[in-house]
């Protein structure tokens, strides 16, 4: 036995030890708390434990409890509270209720007032260990996030890939990307939600939910946007009735972090995790790491931009190699040829001699039209839409490749980019379309050439002229299709 250091009343020490031993065993927050409480009812014979957590005790106030509920008053209970502090800060209070007609003795408060202490130490523990698990996760996701982004992903899915990471971490309602506008505000280029926005708003499928946040924009002016825009984090208690809260989906959301995507002075954009409206307020600790997530996201994000700039500019090097390479030498060398063909041409007499060498200079004509237009595509940036009438024609044609099983030669005649303009360029885009659509619906397609050519119509006014030759079945000839349309200029 030992004595209760207060009012010297006598302990059942084994009982106490093995409840003040029990309380420290979890390592996680709520089952310590609910340990705390059997622990008070076992050691006191109370009815009815409750342990009622403060908010100011970092999150949504609580109630743990053991036994059968409490009488209702005036039937007299007796009744016995005792505070839990962690750190000089009251946690939370335990509420003991007896049977009807029972008393809470000294040794009852005394055993109480032990396990309270002990229940304080074990509460900082448990915090202190879910604040270590905490930060491993964030570590971990950040880590995760680095190794995607310098995978090689595309822009639009890097982002989507920091969003929905953060969003996990942080068990946010949904985690956006906003990048600034050409206006001045900050609109949500990638979203990732759960698929539900909160009480009263009703359930979305993920991509619907997704799809309504895109392109939500902050509009210049705002109070929030300055700050983000200065390189500032945001933490809202609840942005439904934030007055800095201007979107048109705030209503939605209660609290929320915005945090700058920043790396070197450069701001990319920003990262905003809104929770549910009722949902646990941010705490010190889950601020403080988000904002460290962010601020690695938004390196990787740099590193992984710098790393693809890289790869591109390797490729357009490499392309650009290859394109001089076949214009100094194969080019050049066929053009030789061609020349020597026609001079010995001229000097043939008719015949079957002179039907051949003319076929040659035809043939050879032709494959250097081909090899231009290669060394044409090949300076192109591939993942650029073509500005260039030229650049369409080839993409048109490239497209239909894939449809038609064969892929179709293209000749052009002529300054095409320099005399072909809208509204004729349209137009026989259009033209080439239906032409290669055709081909595709006729059997036996081997071979498919494309010829533009800006020169003369029939009638001596300046035009383009569009040839679409296929060699598929037909029900006439068998000797294919040829489609020619034509405009003037």
């Amino acid at each position: 036995m030992t004595e209760d250091v207060v009012s010297g009343a006598p302990l059942p020490l084994p009982l106490l030890l093995d409840a003040v031993l029990g309380v420290g065993t979890e390592l996680s927050l709520r089952p310590t708390l609910q340990h705390i409480v059997d622990s008070a009812a076992a050691l006191t014979g109370a009815r009815h434990v409750a342990l009622r957590v403060s908010a100011a005790a970092g999150g949504r106030p609580e109630c743990f409890t053991a036994g059968a509920e409490p009488s209702a008053a005036g039937d007299g209970d007796a009744a016995l509270s005792m505070p839990i502090h962690v750190q000089d800060e009251e946690f939370g209070r335990l509420h003991l209720t007896h049977l009807p007609g029972g008393v809470f003795t000294d040794e009852d408060r005394g055993m109480l007032r032990v396990l309270a202490s002990q229940a304080g130490i074990a509460i900082g523990n448990a915090r202190l260990y879910e604040t270590a698990r905490q930060r491993e996760r964030w570590i971990e996701g950040a880590a995760a996030v680095t190794t995607a982004l310098l995978t090689g992903e595309a822009a639009p899915d890097a982002l989507m890939t920091v969003a929905q990471q953060a969003r996990l971490l942080a068990g946010a309602a949904a985690g956006v990307v906003l990048q600034p506008t050409d206006e001045g505000g900050m609109r949500i280029v990638a979203a990732a939600t759960s698929g539900d926005a909160g009480p009263g708003y009703r359930r979305h499928p993920a991509a619907a939910a997704q799809n309504d946040l895109m392109g939500t924009t902050i509009e210049p002016g705002s109070a929030v946007l300055e700050q983000l825009l200065g390189g500032q984090p945001v933490f809202i208690e609840d942005s439904a009735t934030d007055p800095r809260m201007t979107t048109r989906v705030r209503s939605r959301f209660g609290p929320s972090m915005m945090l700058p995507l920043q790396a070197g002075g450069r701001l990319i954009g920003t990262l905003a995790l809104p929770r549910r409206r009722g949902d646990l307020p941010y705490t010190a600790v889950e601020r403080l790491l988000a904002t460290q997530f962010a601020s690695q996201a938004a390196l990787a994000l740099v590193l992984a931009d710098a790393q693809q700039s890289r790869q591109r500019l390797a490729v357009f090097e490499d392309r650009d190699r290859i394109a001089r390479d076949l214009h100094d030498l194969v080019v050049q060398r066929l053009f030789a040829t061609g020349m020597m063909l026609e001079s010995t041409r001229r000097r043939a007499a008719s015949g079957p001699e002179q039907s051949a060498l003319d076929q040659a200079v035809d043939e050879l004509e032709s494959t250097i039209q081909e090899v231009r237009t290669a060394i044409f595509a090949l300076q192109q940036p591939p993942a650029d839409a073509p500005t260039t009438f030229r650049g369409k024609v080839l993409k048109e044609t490239a497209g239909a490749g894939a449809v038609l099983g064969v892929q179709p030669s293209v000749h052009f005649t002529g300054a095409v980019d320099a005399r072909v303009t809208e509204p004729a360029a349209g137009r026989l885009l259009a033209a080439l379309r239906r032409a290669l659509a055709a081909a595709s619906r006729r059997p036996g397609v081997a071979r498919v050439e494309v010829t533009v050519e800006a020169g003369f119509l029939p009638d001596g006014r300046a035009g383009v002229r569009l040839v679409v030759f296929d060699d598929g079945e037909t029900d006439a000839s068998g000797e294919g299709t040829t489609v020619t349309w034509q405009a003037p200029l």
